[in-house]
């Protein structure tokens, strides 16, 4: 009877929670009709093109396509480690990552934690409005502003120095101010539109706990750092994690708009490296393969950051 009946206790048991989660899908149905757009948004255009990633590992031929193409395995690879130009692009990937690290991710928690302080809304409103708006501007723009306030023909920058008798700087091709320029567009453009997600949490901190530290004494600076701050935390740690895999991403488009054959020698990183020999030169085996190991270090920094956030006792990103 025992062998007979522990069969059927299993098949039961695997029923039932079948029948559960077919009860919760129903239940909770419109979340995951909402959640379906985004879910096939991310099918589509993330996890589908990753079947290109092959081609990293081919001699791919578009006339042959990614079938019939020679397999070559860690080819490309290899090529690119021991290529000349791979230190320089790894010195300069990871220069300009660790200056968009350092100097602008706590930029937004700063200005959110500024904006948090002001009591009257119209004020906090127009204020979000105005650092709201250069998010929206495009880098052919941004980088446009900047010709026109740096470059030394007629920059305003450059005309005020000139008048009080200073040399002109050449901002636009100078090696030592290329990373300055890139971090400083970063931190105008997208700093305000940062804040928002930090916004949303400080939404979130129950006003009683700041009535309860200003009865025990607490000042402003206390109660930012013993409630605002902690309240915040668990965002901020799952943020940097997602910074981290997107850290070797320093922005093709405005680092391409600001190259020129003065400053290739610092700003040269792997997204215009990859646009020059994928798209210009065509080849696209070496490019991918390239590309890949770019997110294969984002994604090793994710695992590592987050395991490393469970340690110190936060939830982590998974």
């Amino acid at each position: 009877m025992e062998l007979t009946s522990k069969p059927l206790r299993s098949n039961a048991v695997v029923k039932s929670k079948a029948r559960l989660r077919l009860n919760r899908l129903l239940k909770n149905k419109w979340l995951y009709l909402m959640a379906l757009p985004g879910m096939l948004y991310f099918i589509i255009f993330r996890y589908f093109p990753m079947w290109g990633l092959l081609i990293a590992f081919q001699d791919y031929q578009p006339s042959l396509g990614m079938l019939h193409s020679k397999w070559v395995g860690l080819k490309h690879f290899e090529r690119f480690f021991f290529d000349a130009s791979f230190a320089l692009l790894f010195k300069n990937t990871i220069i300009m990552a660790v200056y968009n690290l350092v100097f602008f991710f706590p930029l937004p928690i700063i200005l959110a934690l500024l904006l948090n302080e002001i009591r009257r809304e119209v004020f906090k409103r127009t204020i979000q409005t105005i650092v709201y708006i250069p998010h929206f501007v495009s880098w052919v723009v941004v980088v446009g502003i900047s010709y026109i306030f740096f470059t030394t023909e007629g920059g305003i920058v450059n005309d005020v120095l000139a008048s009080i008798g200073l040399p002109k700087i050449e901002f636009l091709i100078s090696s030592e101010w290329f990373r300055t320029m890139i971090i400083s567009q970063v931190i105008w453009k997208e700093t305000g539109w940062g804040t928002i997600i930090f916004l949303a949490a400080l939404a979130g901190v129950d006003p009683q706990l700041y009535e309860a530290a200003k009865i025990d004494g607490a000042g402003r600076f206390r109660q930012l750092w013993h409630i605002t701050l902690p309240a915040i935390r668990s965002v901020i740690v799952i943020l940097f994690i997602l910074r981290l895999g997107s850290f070797l991403d320093t922005g093709f488009e405005q680092i391409f708009l600001m190259l020129n054959a003065m400053n290739r020698d610092v700003g040269e990183v792997f997204d215009t490296y990859v646009y020059n020999v994928g798209i210009q030169q065509g080849q696209f085996s070496y490019s991918t393969a390239v590309g890949l190991f770019k997110s294969i270090i984002g994604l090793a920094l994710v695992v590592g950051a987050n395991r490393m956030a469970k340690k110190m006792g936060e939830s982590g990103l998974y």
